[in-house]
């Protein structure tokens, strides 16, 4: 168990980012992530929507568990609570933290658009936490405690994301665009001051980390105002195109509901 969690550092070499542990353990975690969504929610699909909240609840209480008490050991490790000032929920796939509550909890157009948000970022965080998350492959052992904990609150993320579509919750309105995004921009603006005086970093907004960023930081050289500009550009155009592609399918598929009929 102290190996597991790495108290006085781990003895393992790790893995490595691609090798075949880590390829067996996230597939392993996108399967069960896949497999559940798609159970419980064709199971609930039908149901009122107080059981199909259900399960959102008990996601939020597991994502939120499971991110607490990886902070209280890493500050246990550590020897003091440093470790809170760099895992506050300012990046992209640990906003997730906060708006599986309020997708659950909350009610009215912050609830649907919380839902959207999920909707939107869920699935991507969990693929880029799980099989893009090479930098944790090569610091820490494929099975610790740094790992599984990470791999597991992305997958949570996925999970909702996909329950959330398939339980027919999520509502994609057009007037809760803007809502979305004033949730991501808060968010970008927190993570930007943090990055500045914890410091840290936070969205990659100040360096790309080894994340695909790269392109656009060699790009602009850097500079220190263009990339946090280009990296929340970016957010804002996945957004976009998402809200984009659900429209459309959705439309063509009122369409040819209207042709059947």
């Amino acid at each position: 168990m102290k190996e597991f969690f790495g108290f006085g550092g781990y003895e393992r070499t790790p893995e490595g980012a691609w090798s075949w542990q880590h390829i067996l353990f996230v597939s392993s975690l996108m399967i069960i992530m896949v497999g559940l969504a798609v159970l419980l929610g064709i199971r609930n699909k039908r149901k009122d929507d107080k059981t199909k909240n259900k399960v959102l609840i008990a996601s939020a209480i597991l994502i939120d568990s499971f991110e607490i008490i990886k902070i209280i050991i890493a500050c246990v490790k550590d020897g003091s609570a440093h470790p809170i000032l760099i895992n506050l929920p300012l990046f992209l796939c640990s906003i997730q933290l906060i708006t599986i509550p309020l997708a659950s909890f909350s009610k009215g157009r912050v609830r649907e658009a919380s839902l959207d948000f999920v909707s939107i970022f869920g699935l991507l965080g969990a693929v880029l936490g799980t099989f893009g998350a090479a930098q944790n492959y090569n610091a820490y052992p494929v099975l610790s405690w740094d790992n599984v904990v990470s791999g597991i609150t992305h997958s949570i993320s996925g999970f909702a994301a996909l329950y959330i579509f398939i339980a027919g919750l999520a509502s994609m309105k057009k007037e809760n665009i803007y809502i979305t995004f004033i949730i991501l921009l808060s968010f970008c603006g927190l993570a930007l001051i943090a990055d500045y005086t914890i410091p840290y970093n936070y969205m990659f907004l100040r360096n790309h980390d080894g994340t695909p960023y790269v392109i656009f930081y060699n790009l602009v050289k850097g500079n220190q105002v263009l990339y946090p500009i280009i990296v929340v550009v970016l957010f804002l155009l996945y957004i976009t195109v998402f809200y984009l592609f659900y429209f459309l399918i959705n439309k063509r598929k009122q369409n040819k509901e209207i042709n059947n009929a």
